[in-house]
């Protein structure tokens, strides 16, 4: 059943959206979001309506306002069903009143009702919500604005404030948009991308750490906007300290100070040099309805079509000795193998096969199922298990999933991919976080093919393990952390600890965390020394919105503490599959009002009772109850050293790549050739680019053959491919030694989609040493030694 997002009466009558206002706020790795939407009701009667909209799955909403006419009302947080009686009651004598309350099934879905909306009248609905921005593959900090009228997929028999009404098309109303960011941070800011059209960034300081970007005029509301904000230096650890909130009671999470440390671990090069052989992968493939549209507007590739080509470069680069399955899913879910098979070239010929054949064609986005089947299945001894969830994540059960992926996370590490611009990061990055493993996003024109290759670098790197955090406080200091437990740790990929701290010291005194670590064998240890001066409020910038109500008040690094804590006290009451424990909810709902951050528990409510004047309630204190992927590793074990590792050249790598160039295109070899008139591929649906088309002639073992497919892949025929080979090389060492030199010469841009399975390619080639003769190593040579081109394709 489809959902809708948008205010609607009770009758699902659209009341007509006339502009959207936003404000974004970015200090360092977190934002502030301020969002005024402006309705008006054309009809002669008054209505009673409801807004569902969706936000990103770990904001903190901490304000909620509304203005109709020229009376402004803002909303303080209560218990849910209190806030619900207090509604009713309100409407049922007259009086206008507003209810915000997050769905019991989705943490990134909220529906408001907006009671009683005079005739011809206006209303101005003003939200705050504050969230931190994930850290990209290629090192950008991603925010993104949810389209507010944005369907998600319900599954059947599940109720929740996400089904109360029914699909509005978006592009049915007409309204505007403007939106505009602030970016600050300690380090310069480099550039600010987008998938939506930017008027350029403007800098508002010399040294670049303030600038100021705006969305082009005209751009209709139909899709998220996504940012990527880029700073230089950005993975630099780091811990800020915030004062606590003036008016609240010392003890208290808002009375008190709270730190947030970001820590970016640096695994041992010993490590990281090497990756892991084996492995139990699965691969989770949505093939619901959704999945045949277009990743962006004006693609031409489908989100399954994407997903598909994606899983041959996946299979292409397992380890050798590893284990894998391939699952998909819509109303119904299916598997290739009855359980996971040994990874050899006749099993993988059985996979691309079968993934060649899938479309979307399954149905609704029914994943729980899958999930529960999956983790009924025995790991493997020796095997670890390795998930990949691929789904543009439109459901609404999203709590349960998490439930499920959380009870099964000391089995496997988690690794998924939102596929286009509507996925919900509740589920996307929920899933990653409690199955240990990493989240990212595919949107807009970008490639889906190397962030999940940077997921897969992640998968090969051996489990993080023994994590403990300790502090090294001032005498009379002490620090209560707030943050669940870390769980993983990635080469280069963020980790964040909140933690509360109690007690006075100087103005002079410093602190330190110190996070301890195994990974493969090796004991290490981080530490980050932080001053207890509380840094200058990370609010909202008072330039940044001037209004007659002054929404959070800055404390953000308080409440994504609040946040934090609040969504495991929650998943802490869902653990209990017997009863709720009153005990946990009573904190979260003493939590949630106390900071003015939403739960599953609480709600905003505003109640205009008296027309004409001003109502305002305070926000809180109410009496109710991760690779960063070693770029030279590649080289260093590569075809080339494997070759003339024993030569007395003194090449270095740059005129390698220079000379491999040249030899191509002197040989005649081709980078662009269309193949319509070569044999067909062995893979034929995967061979739509060049680079695919080779790929997909790549064995299991790691070796290409010397056969028609390849020779056309190199656009060459197979008399000339075989009359350059040495006579004494193999006809498989020669196919993989040419295979490798072409993805070096000629996809050096594309390096990071295809670095894992020439790794495996060249450890192929290392274990056939007997079979490379000095003729070999001529050959090989008198490609190099071609006179290089100035201008060798950029180099």
């Amino acid at each position: 059943m489809d959902s809708c997002c948008g205010l609607l009466t009770l009758e699902k009558e659209k009341v007509p959206l006339k502009s959207i206002e936003v404000e974004l706020q970015v200090r360092d790795h977190v934002a502030t979001v301020v969002s005024t939407l402006n309705y008006e009701n054309k009809e002669d009667k008054p209505l009673e309506a409801v807004f569902v909209f969706p936000l990103p799955g770990d904001a903190a909403v901490c304000h909620f306002s509304a203005k109709i006419g020229q009376t402004h009302i803002v909303a303080e947080v209560k218990e849910k069903q209190q806030a619900r009686e207090e509604y009713d009651d309100a409407l049922s004598s007259g009086q206008q009143a507003f209810l915000l309350e997050e769905s019991e099934q989705s943490p990134d879905i909220f529906s408001l009702s907006v009671g009683s909306l005079p005739p011809g009248e206006s209303a101005s609905i003003r939200l705050e919500y504050v969230t931190e921005l994930a850290v990209q593959a290629d090192d950008g900090l991603r925010f993104c604005l949810p389209a507010v009228l944005n369907p998600r997929y319900q599954p059947q028999g599940s109720e929740g404030v996400s089904v109360q009404v029914t699909s509005v098309p978006a592009s049915l109303v007409p309204y505007s948009l403007s939106f505009s960011a602030r970016v600050s941070s300690p380090r310069p800011v480099s550039k600010v991308e987008s998938n939506c059209s930017l008027e350029p960034l403007q800098y508002l300081s010399t040294d670049q750490t303030q600038a100021v970007v705006k969305l082009a005029s005209g751009h209709k509301f139909e899709r998220d906007i996504e940012l990527l904000i880029y700073y230089k230096d950005a993975h630099q650890p780091a811990a800020v300290v915030e004062a606590g909130q003036a008016s609240a009671k010392p003890g208290t999470l808002m009375g008190d100070p709270v730190v947030m440390v970001s820590l970016y671990p640096q695994l041992p090069q010993a490590v990281m040099s090497s990756f892991t052989s084996c492995g139990e992968f699965l691969f989770l493939l949505d093939r619901s309805g959704s999945m045949e549209f277009p990743i962006c507007d004006g693609s031409k590739q489908s989100r399954i079509s994407s997903a598909r080509d994606t899983l041959l470069l996946l299979l292409k680069s397992l380890p050798v000795n590893c284990y894998f399955n391939i699952y998909s899913f819509g109303d119904t879910y299916e598997h290739i193998f009855p359980k996971s098979v040994k990874y050899s070239q006749k099993t993988m010929k059985q996979a691309l096969k079968k993934v060649a054949t899938m479309d979307a064609d399954l149905g609704g986005t029914e994943i729980l199922e899958p999930l529960q089947h999956i983790y009924r299945q025995r790991c493997i001894p020796k095997q670890p298990r390795q998930l990949f969830v691929f789904t543009d994540g439109e459901v609404c059960n999203v709590k349960e999933i998490l439930d499920l992926v959380k009870k099964n996370s000391k089995l496997h590490r988690c690794f998924t991919f939102g596929i286009g611009e509507r996925a919900s990061s509740a589920l996307i990055s929920g899933m990653a976080c409690e199955g240990c493993g990493h989240a990212q996003f595919i949107t807009g024109a970008e490639r889906m093919q190397p962030k999940v290759m940077q997921s897969l670098k992640f998968a090969l790197q051996p489990a993080v393990e023994d994590i403990s955090v300790s502090w090294d406080l001032p005498k009379g200091v002490s620090a209560h952390v707030l943050s669940p437990p870390i769980k993983s740790f990635f080469q280069g990929h963020r980790s964040l600890i909140y933690a509360q701290l109690t007690g006075e010291s100087s103005e002079a005194a410093e602190g330190c965390v110190m996070v301890k670590y195994n990974v493969a064998g090796h004991p290490c240890q981080e530490k980050q020394l932080f001053s207890l001066q509380p840094a200058r409020d990370t609010g909202p910038e008072t330039s940044l919105h001037q209004t007659e109500d002054v929404p959070c008040s800055g404390l953000t690094i308080h409440r994504l503490a609040a946040r934090t804590l609040i969504r495991s006290l929650e998943f802490e009451d869902r653990e209990d599959e017997v009863e709720p424990d009153e005990e946990v909810q009573k904190k979260v709902v003493e939590l949630s009002v106390q900071s003015g951050v939403s739960s599953a528990l609480t709600a905003f409510i505003a109640v205009n009772q008296s027309s004409g004047e001003v109502i305002k309630g305070p926000l809180a204190c109410r009496d109710i109850p991760g690779a960063g992927f070693n770029q030279d590793l590649l080289l260093r074990c590569s075809l080339i050293d494997y070759f003339f590792e024993d030569s007395n050249s003194t090449i270095s790598w740059s005129s390698i790549k220079k000379k491999l160039i040249s030899a191509f295109r002197k040989t005649g070899f081709s980078s662009q050739k269309n193949q319509t008139n070569s044999p067909q591929s062995k893979d034929a649906d995967f061979a739509k680019t060049p680079l695919l088309q080779l790929v997909s002639l790549q064995e299991a073992s790691g070796c290409w053959r010397l056969d028609p497919d390849l020779a056309a892949a190199l656009g060459k025929t197979t008399e000339e491919v075989e009359k350059m080979k040495p006579a004494t090389a193999t006809k498989e060492v020669w196919a993989t030694l040419l295979a490798l030199i072409w993805l070096h010469g000629f996809k050096v841009d594309a390096k990071e989609e295809w670095e894992l399975l020439a790794m495996k390619a060249v450890s192929w080639l290392r274990a056939q040493r007997g079979a490379c003769t000095t003729e070999c190593v001529e050959a090989g040579n008198s490609l190099l030694c071609c006179s290089v081109h100035k201008d060798a394709l950029g180099f």
